[in-house]
This record gives structure tokens, sequence and C-alpha cells, in this order.
């Protein structure tokens, strides 16, 4: 539906009870170290620490793969991308006649809120194919037609057709949800609000406001240290003036964040106006995490070849906030993946979910509420790319890529940042290989319980560059993923 249309009612499927409303804010991008609240000194995120300062922030929270589609695919439906099928940022089937549903099938959350009665809004980066048809529950349908595209006269789809958007992208979205966000909070029926931009993703030289660059004019950017290339970066996923023109990049990165912020404050505001603070829960989350510069690259899980897993490229920011019901002003260290949204979320708002034993999720709602209660007797969180895979503990990361490696070993109590993969070793310890064969068992093990062999990544040549159709059987023989390293 449109903005301007009538809205469809339903009532909760529950007593009658009214639901809390949930605001879900999901960026593009954005490293969990590119925040004010994180510690970060170079950047302006006012709202984002407002929005931290009112709820919980967890500072290891993983994103299920490196990579935009996948990631949000993990997040809506629970899934891991070997449950899904999606290994790669969607290159091909978003929109036209060869449009392709790349989760058509899968349930998500959002259905499960649409179904009880919640009234599902997008406003938006969809990215998960078809995006001319509103998918997963949602009424309301504004959305990108791709995944990214410049900020300035971007392509977007409204009233189900393909148009540009004159407004700066940022702009355009935050508006659009503060006009679904006044038409909903006169209704009775709860509501679930996505926001989801495409900031901070690339481009950023020459597309963000002005007034926010000059906040960065004389930035030193302590913390993105430009170091000597990754041995494995690869040029092609950012634009290429981030080795010629790192500082110019680094501008436009941190403008991006910030207008977003600003955006975010105006959508606070908004909620605060009309006083749905207190029945609203607002979450904030990154789809992946962001390099710039840091490790010799610039980029996320693609901006290496094979692709890495390092912690830089795979934790992202996680803002939940309900003042009254969620502690404020607190940070959790828990380790949590986007695969746990999924059941957080229907436990937090008092709904069923049938996914216990087929997903790997596991709420963490009791977390929200006690942050200072573990909720985990094994914390372990696991990611994967592809054929790339990964298993981490708080004191080890084990990366295994199949069929041939290179393969790696961190020690993160002792090298938190990652900068030793101890499996280079020409002589290693027994030690050592007991932990690796420990790790990569734990990692075979996880991947046999959950991966549908029909949709299994392990055996796609996956190498960063787009997917083009669906992955393996549900392909038919066709080419799934771009080659063009």
């Amino acid at each position: 539906m449109n903005s301007t249309s009538t809205l469809t009612h339903s009532s909760p499927s529950h007593s009658g009870q009214r639901y809390s409303n949930v605001i879900f804010i999901l960026s593009d991008d954005h490293g969990a170290w590119a925040m004010g609240c994180a510690g970060n000194q170079d950047i302006h995120t006012p709202n984002l620490d407002r929005l931290a300062q009112s709820g919980v922030r967890f500072t290891n929270f993983f994103c299920a793969s490196p990579v935009c589609s996948p990631a949000r695919a993990s997040l809506v439906t629970g899934r891991i991308p070997s449950q899904h099928g999606v290994h790669d940022w969607i290159r091909e089937g978003n929109v036209g006649s060869d449009a392709i549903e790349y989760l058509q099938g899968l349930r998500g959350y959002t259905e499960d809120l649409a179904d009880a009665g919640y009234y599902c809004s997008l406003s938006g980066k969809w990215h998960l194919g078809n995006s001319q048809k509103p998918q997963k529950g949602f009424q309301h349908w504004y959305a990108h037609q791709s995944g990214g595209s410049s900020y300035l006269n971007a392509p977007v789809i409204r009233d189900g057709e393909l148009c540009v958007e004159p407004t700066y992208y940022s702009d355009a979205v935050t508006d659009d949800a503060i006009r679904m966000l006044r038409q909903l909070s006169s209704e009775s029926q709860p509501f679930y609000l996505a926001v989801h931009y495409t900031a901070p993703h690339s481009p950023w030289i020459n597309q963000h406001p002005t007034d926010i660059l000059a906040m960065y004019e004389s930035c030193h950017f302590d913390s993105c240290p430009q170091g000597p290339r990754h041995p494995m970066a690869l040029p092609s996923t950012v634009p290429a003036s981030v080795w010629t023109e790192p500082l110019e990049n680094l501008k436009g990165y941190f403008a991006a964040v910030t207008a977003m912020d600003r955006n975010i404050g105006r959508i606070l505001d908004e909620v605060e106006a009309r006083h749905l603070r207190e029945n609203t829960l607002v979450c904030y989350m990154s789809d992946n995490g962001f390099n710039c510069g840091h490790h010799g690259i610039w980029g996320k899980g693609n901006g290496t070849f094979p692709q890495n897993m390092y912690d830089t490229s795979i934790r992202v920011p996680a803002i939940f906030s309900h003042p009254g019901h969620i502690p404020q002003g607190v940070t959790s260290d828990e380790l949590l993946s986007g695969y746990d949204l999924y059941p957080t979320l229907m436990e937090y708002v008092g709904l069923p979910w049938a996914g216990e034993d087929s997903l790997p999720g596991r709420s963490f709602a009791q977390l929200l509420r006690n942050p200072e209660a573990s909720h985990r007797s094994s914390v372990v969180v696991y990611d994967e790319y592809g054929p790339v895979r990964m298993i981490r503990t708080r004191e080890w990361k084990y990366v295994h890529r199949y069929p041939y490696g290179p393969h790696e070993l961190y020690d993160l109590i002792n090298d938190p940042d990652e900068q030793t993969n101890l499996l280079l070793s020409d002589d290693l310890s027994p030690t050592i290989k007991r932990r690796v064969v420990e790790l990569k068992g734990e990692l075979e093990a996880w991947f046999v319980q959950y991966a549908d062999p029909h949709r299994d990544g392990i055996r796609e040549p996956v190498v960063g560059r787009g997917q083009l159709n669906l992955a393996g059987p549900m392909g038919k023989g066709q080419s799934a993923f771009a080659q063009d390293k």
C-alpha cells in the first residue's frame, strides 16, 4: 500500500492485547567501531549515543555473514545462509521481468507479527529480491530498487512504480518512515516500522550534506589507521579512490553515518512527541561490519578474496531501547548473532514462534531485561560466506576456507585485534593443533545440524561479486554467482 492509503485494521490474536510497537532501524556497512558511544572520538553520532544511553548496547553482536543480503536474510528468517540460500549480495533479480523472490517459502518474523495483528511498514532498503513486490507481511512498501546507489536521485519503488527519489536518500527514507509513524500512531493496532538506510554504504565523495562534511574537515581519523594494503585485498569492492584519496573517502563515510544519525534523531523526536516511547521498542543495527583501512582493507567480508572474517567485518552495532522495560545506559559483552533476532523479538512482544528445533537462534529477550545475567551455557557464534566458515568463542576464532584454505586461528585474549594468524607458524605446538581439531569439529557439527543440503553454501563458488540466481538445486543448474573478481 502507499502512504496515503487507508490502513487495513486487524486485531492481535491473543486476548485482544496491544503489544509493544517495534521500530527496527537497519543501516548498511556501519562498523561497530563507528559510534561515539563505542568510544570513537572522531565521529559525531549524538542520536545513536542518545539511544544507547536509553537502553542496552551489545558490544559483541555479530552478523551471520559479512555482506548485506545474506545477513539481512538471516535477520528476517532466523536462518543461516546455508538454510535460506542467499550467499552473496543480490546482483540480479531485484526488479523487472526476471525478478527473483529469494526468500519465497521461508517464514519471516514480520509475517508472524502481521498474523498477530501488527501493521508492518518498510521504508528503505530491501535487497532480498523482487523489490517491487511487498513481501513477508509488509503492507506499506517504499523500497530501494536494488541495494545501493548514489544518495542523490536514488532508484526507488513508490506505490509499486519504479521512480527516482530527488531527495537525499537518508532524508527520504526518514520522511517516509515519519509519515507512516504519524499515520500509525493514531490507530489501535500495534505496528512494526522497518527503517532501512543504505548509509553509510559507498559512494562517499560528493554525496553528503556539506554542513556535515564540514564537521570532518580537520579530523585526523585516528580511529581508521591506513596501513599497508592487505595481500588479499580486492580493489573492485569499493571505489578505487580509497587507495589514493583515503582522507576524502573517510570524510564521506563519516558524513554518511552522521547524516543518518541526524535522521535517527528525527525519528526519536517524533516517537517522543507522540508519547509512544513507553510502548515502543526501538532497535538499531547494521547488516554487517566494515573496514575503513582496518587490517589493510576497505570493505567487509568481500573486501578480500578469499573472503575474510575479521571482527571489524562481522561485528555490528546493536542497540535496544525501551525505557521502563529495558535498563538504560547499559553495555553487555554477551556474544550474540543476527540469527538470534527472530526468537528474541517474538519473545519480547509475547508471541509464539515455531523454530526452536530447526533454527539456530536463541532468544536473548531475558538478557534485554537483565543484561547482567548471561543466558547461555555455551558462548559461541558462527559465520559463513559461501565456502568460508568461522567459529568464534570469547577466547578463540577459527576460520576454515573450504576446500583449500588458507585457514586462520586467532588467540583473542592475547591478540584481540587479530594481527597474528597462529596457523602461519612452521612449528605448531601440540596445544594449537589440538585447539584447531576441537574448533573444526565443533564448526562442522554445527553446520551439519543446521545447513539445508538444498541451500548449503559449502560447495558454492562464491567470490563476493554478487548472486545472480537461486543457489544449489534450487537454481536448476543455472550459474548462481558472478565470478569477475
